[in-house]
């Protein structure tokens, strides 16, 4: 595998203006074209619109204008996610042509360039489960002599701690993100056997392992890949005083460009500073707000869950504040799916997802159902807007709560990021769970 790190910056109190991100990814991108000699055209793979806080879009339309007529095509690492709109591209990647824009069809668009065997798999997941594991990739992505037409991957994205790798991005963003249907199942079931509070937050787990080795076995097969990685903090308050804009409540705090794992390495060691909160004390009541314009699902919405399951107590509650809940799947087969068997305990989705059923066939969707249960240690409130009922929520296996009310008494514009106390209450406030991973301390490894 190709290593060479052109740009590695960044600290947790770093806050890198829009200057200074055009020119240092622009002289970064410079060095690394100059050193292809190579005509063909260049593919970027950015986040789709619920990573919209990356910053991704915004280097995606320096890239774009950068590399001009050499751009070939711009391919959104989709997963199992539904297809951006108009607005969502615009509000993301600004001025950069739509008609550069295609979809990842993680049923349809796919290559396999090799497999990983059963008994590789088995063991880095110590045993949890029994199968090998397709390296599979958009068809674009395949290298001149398997059909592909471009000369560079530059794959954009962030690195945050994330349920199924455990760091998000870097060769995720490649066999998630433009992979295909069996191989995005077998991941994630793999690290949800695995268990998720052992890969949150750390760099080194089974299911990077995988998609490291398939890069390593074939990235001959494709272009090679330059990596551009972010990573975001909250602003500080005085931040955003002197920044003058109340919206921005975002900052980079790292970029990291180059070949190879290194460059990924550096991003999630300044990550597990600035993204993993480790607390002093078990948190009673949570409180997530699910911005309008990122969740609409609890594919999507769960990470509430997800990023916070590590800092509640047991017995207590997370009161999910979803106000464009509008279904449970991405997808419309998983959707159905979720509505059939609910957010169930480890054990009974295991038993059901056995092969040849169902969620056999469907282990993404399997994976997810464990990653949305508490295995009863606390309560889940979903608060959904008018799309779904009372009806939906429970029968998925989670309680419900009048989302009018719990604004009322939770009012997101005079909650603080962290501890509040409420009429009494003491209360734990996020506003985004996409942007960190909350634990006890003790919990997360540095690894």
């Amino acid at each position: 595998m190709l290593e060479k790190t052109y740009l590695a910056c960044g600290v947790p109190d770093k806050n890198f203006n829009d200057q200074e991100l055009e020119e240092l990814f622009s002289q970064a991108l410079s060095n690394a074209l100059c050193g292809l000699n190579d005509s063909r055209q260049v593919i970027i793979i950015p986040p789709d619109i619920t990573r919209v806080h990356s910053r991704a879009g915004f280097l995606t339309e320096i890239a774009a204008k950068q590399l001009g007529k050499k751009l070939g095509a711009i391919l959104p690492a989709l997963g199992t996610h539904t297809p951006m709109n108009h607005n969502e591209l615009s509000r993301m990647f600004g001025s950069v042509p739509k008609e550069k824009f295609l979809v990842h069809d993680w049923r349809n668009d796919i290559t396999e360039l090799g497999r990983l065997k059963t008994d590789f798999v088995e063991k880095i997941t110590e045993g949890a489960v029994h199968y090998d594991w397709p390296v599979q990739v958009n068809k674009l992505l395949c290298g001149k002599n398997f059909g592909g037409n471009f000369s560079l991957i530059l794959s954009i994205g962030q690195v945050v701690p994330h349920e199924v790798a455990g760091m998000a991005n870097h060769t995720k963003n490649i066999f998630v993100g433009t992979g295909g249907k069996e191989a995005i199942d077998k991941s994630h079931f793999a690290g949800a056997v695995y268990g998720m509070e052992r890969i949150m937050g750390r760099t080194n787990t089974p299911v990077r392992a995988l998609f490291d080795e398939g890069m390593r076995q074939f990235e001959p097969r494709m272009p090679p890949v330059l990596w551009v990685l972010t990573v975001i903090g909250e602003r500080t308050e005085a931040e955003i005083i002197t920044a003058g804009k109340e919206q921005e409540r975002h900052a980079v705090r790292g970029l990291f460009i180059g070949f190879g794992r290194e460059c990924f390495e550096k991003a999630a060691s300044l990550s597990r500073e600035i993204n993993v909160n480790l607390l002093e004390e078990p948190i009673g009541k949570m409180v997530v707000y699910l911005d309008p314009g990122e969740y609409r699902t609890t594919w999507l919405g769960n990470k509430a869950i997800y990023r916070t399951r590590m800092a509640i107590k047991d017995g207590g509650e997370l009161l999910i504040l979803a106000p464009a809940l509008e279904r449970f799947g991405e997808d419309l087969e998983i959707d159905a799916l979720i509505r059939k068997y609910g957010y169930r305990s480890h054990d009974e989705i295991i038993a059901k997802a056995a092969p040849g059923t169902e969620l056999g066939e469907n282990l993404s969707a399997a994976a997810h159902l464990i990653h949305g249960c508490s295995e009863g240690r606390f309560t889940v409130r979903y608060c959904p807007g008018e799309k779904l009922s009372r009806k939906d929520i429970e029968a998925i296996g989670y309680k419900w709560g009048d989302l009018e009310e719990a604004k009322s008494r939770y009012d997101i514009n005079r909650l603080s990021q962290g501890w509040n106390t409420i009429n009494g209450e003491k209360v734990f406030y996020i506003s985004n769970p996409a942007l960190g991973l909350w634990a006890g301390k003790g919990t997360i490894h540095n690894n």
